[in-house]
């Protein structure tokens, strides 16, 4: 029986969450990280190698010089990360390894120009699919964060006033997306979180659900917030979303609110081990057109319910598996965000994170979900 080929990763760990998630130690430059026969070595720089021995969860750190000396003797001049990797794979005797699909291209041709096979394995670590109890509790640490700076958000909203051309007014001056964001990402680096792009979409700007929010924020209008920042420490993600009007919501709106969030409900109570996640999705999508709510393109542009019920997360926003990939399973993390997009009503989206349990889920979102803020 041939053993399992080896597998090699050079990349910063800061931006790549394989690597992250193999050593849990973060560095900003380039490193080689290889697992082979059941134990894992890494080569870092001298401006590495003394924190990485100390917290890098590797069996081996490995001096970049060590192989940097042997290359300059025989060259003339210092290797590249490719060919160090190419020297610490002939000093293991490996000749085949696996890689992440993200491993660059330019890498690659060095270690093939060796003699090494490379061949892409997706997932390339398929146990990042199921949180152990540690990635839970450091996802739930983000969670709060989102939490807390969702908090800030209600806080502004509801101190500020309204002026006679509808418009929201904090500390004398107009609320805008770009303000009332500052504040719940300050909030979210205070309390030890770090923020990645907050949505704070007003009006029709919430019916592009990736649109950050731009300028004045009106009352009587949907405001979507969505914050996703990461735990500082760790690296892991939280993901939750409230939609908000200040002021008096239309009927229309609040039929809309009582939609969205009675699809996340129904969500909820189904969601379990063994159940389908494309068939859920549809069922959604089924309920939401039953409900007077079709998804469609209009002009152009799509309305209703045109994204994903929900994802994975964990060192990265989105990451395997994808909500509609097959059964769930014990120790997967989903978001729940149904949502409803119609410019001439507003943007509703309620999302929550769970954790698939043996009989059912856990919530890990203790925010509060309402529409209308006085």
């Amino acid at each position: 029986m041939s053993r399992p080929a080896a597998k090699l990763i050079i990349a910063n760990s800061e931006q790549n969450a394989d690597l992250l998630y193999a050593t849990k130690f973060f560095a900003p430059d380039e490193f080689i990280w290889l697992a082979h026969r059941g134990k894992t070595a890494a080569v870092f720089s001298p401006l590495e190698i003394d924190r990485a021995r100390q917290s890098a969860t590797v069996d081996e750190c490995i001096p970049l010089t060590m192989f940097e000396d042997e290359y300059q003797k025989r060259h003339g001049h210092k290797p590249d990360l490719p060919a160090v990797a190419a020297l610490l794979l002939r000093r293991e005797k490996i000749r085949r390894v696996n890689v992440p699909a993200a491993f660059p291209l330019a890498c690659a041709q060095t270690l093939q120009r060796a003699g090494i096979t490379v061949n892409v394995a997706t997932p390339f670590l398929p146990q990042r699919e199921f949180k152990t109890a540690e990635e839970i509790k450091h996802i739930t640490a983000a969670q709060r964060h989102a939490e807390f700076g969702l908090a800030r958000g209600l806080e502004i909203l509801r101190a500020a006033t309204v002026d006679r051309k509808n418009f929201i007014v904090w500390n004398g001056k107009k609320l805008t997306s770009e303000i009332l964001r500052g504040e719940i990402d300050a909030a979210i680096i205070r309390h030890g979180g770090l923020p990645a792009n907050t949505i704070v979409a007003g009006g029709a700007q919430g019916c592009d659900p990736h649109e950050q929010g731009h300028g004045p924020l009106l009352a009587r209008r949907t405001i979507v917030l969505d914050l996703f920042p990461r735990d500082r420490r760790t690296g892991y993600f939280g993901d939750l979303t409230r939609s908000v009007v200040k002021g008096a919501a239309g009927d229309a709106l609040k039929q809309l609110y009582a939609t969205v969030s009675a699809a996340q409900n129904l969500v909820l109570r189904a969601l379990r081990p063994g159940v389908d996640g494309a068939k859920l999705h549809e069922r959604v999508k089924q309920y939401f057109t039953a409900a007077g709510y079709p998804t469609e393109q209009r002009d152009g542009h799509w309305v209703g319910f045109f994204h994903g019920t929900g994802h994975s997360l964990g060192l990265e926003i989105h990451e395997a598996p994808r909500f509609s990939a097959g059964k769930f399973k014990a120790g997967q993390i989903m978001t729940v965000e149904p949502g409803l997009y119609y410019p001439d009503i507003g943007a509703i989206r309620i999302e929550d994170l769970v954790i698939l349990t043996a009989t059912g889920h856990r919530n890990l979102t203790n925010a509060p979900k309402f529409l209308e803020i006085d």
